[in-house]
């Protein structure tokens, strides 16, 4: 599906699962990008095992793209694509976005400009969240990086993990893929199970390496959020599944353990019980919730630590290693 011409400098890569319908929205939008002439550009789409017509989209979404990619990959997982993706991409640049998002139709001029002028390794960009359904009135704007939706409206340098970008709108120049290692592949949705937290380790990792990351407002997506992403049963499972993937991938530190699992953080999950309970009779909804999901990351981390001890995963050569004993930021989506 590529045809011949120039070496891409830049590679956008989507990947995607079993969306077939939303990521022809996504490519429509991908397809209505103002790009100056002389910017060869290339657009890699990682088929993640999908069993719906996601191919078909693919054939016949692309048409407006100037050189287009269709990499199946039958690994299960959003990271084993994410680097199959970069694998084929032929770009020294390389934007990430998903397929439940819309570019605005100078997304990539401004993203690759806005790298170019700060002489950055790599950005993170303004993530508008498209409501399905009007929110309710208990998610309000501290619970948005769960939805991996970021509206900071001010540039700034990335130098903590709440800043870190999120994978709907994030740029990365190949030398530090190059250099430092492409996504943990133990991280990250796989199929229907939510996880997180791979995007954030990837730029964690490029961090500490002295990358130069920047937050860059200018750079605009729209992420589609349905409604049963706005539905609390939602972020309690992705809370406990997130938590649940980070204390099999990162663990706890401990010198004592019972059945894989440390006594304190019990003792810590209990008290997370008895605040999520006092909060729900004495503050405002939205702190109410906030507690609870606390309660609901430490169930994560038990079952986590709890399986781990039962099927251990070594996590690959070269990741950061860290560890979970708080509430995980919703930041590291």
């Amino acid at each position: 599906m590529t045809g011949p011409g120039e070496r891409p400098a830049v590679s956008v890569i989507v990947c995607t699962y079993n969306r077939a319908d939303s990521l022809r929205h996504t490519l429509t939008a991908l397809g209505a990008q103002v790009v100056p002439p002389d910017w060869p550009w290339e657009l890699v789409v990682v088929d993640n095992n999908s069993t719906d017509h996601t191919r078909t989209v693919v054939e016949r979404g692309g048409q407006n793209v100037p050189q287009l990619r269709y990499v199946f990959e039958p690994q299960q997982g959003l990271s084993h694509a994410r680097n199959a993706g970069i694998r084929a991409a032929a770009g020294k640049l390389l934007l990430f976005t998903d397929d439940d998002v819309r570019p605005e139709p100078n997304w990539i001029q401004t993203t690759v400009t806005a790298l170019e002028r700060e002489q950055a390794d790599g950005c993170g960009g303004y993530i508008a969240p498209d409501w399905e359904t009007p929110p309710p009135a208990w998610l309000t704007e501290r619970f948005f990086g769960f939805l991996a939706v970021k509206v900071d409206t001010r540039p700034y340098l990335i130098e903590h993990p709440g800043q870190l970008p999120f994978g709907a709108n994030m740029a990365i120049r190949r030398r530090l893929i190059d250099q430092h290692g492409d996504f943990d592949v133990h991280r990250g949705r796989r199929g229907n199970q939510l996880a997180s937290g791979e995007d954030s380790e990837l730029f964690t990792r490029f961090l500490a390496a002295g990358a130069k990351l920047v937050y860059v407002p200018e750079s605009r997506v729209h992420h589609r959020i349905e409604a049963f992403r706005t539905r609390k049963s939602y972020f309690r499972r992705w809370r406990r599944q997130t938590s649940h993937n980070l204390a099999r991938t990162l663990g706890v530190p401990a010198r004592r353990r019972i059945g894989g699992i440390p006594p304190y953080l019990v003792v810590q999950t209990l008290r997370a019980g008895a605040r999520a309970l006092t909060a729900r009779f004495t503050k405002p909804a939205p702190e109410a919730f906030a507690q609870e999901m606390i309660l609901w990351h430490f169930f994560g981390t038990l079952h986590g630590l709890w399986q781990d001890r039962h099927q251990p995963i070594e996590p690959p050569v070269g990741t950061v290693q860290a560890v979970s004993t708080g509430p995980a930021d919703p930041h590291a989506h």
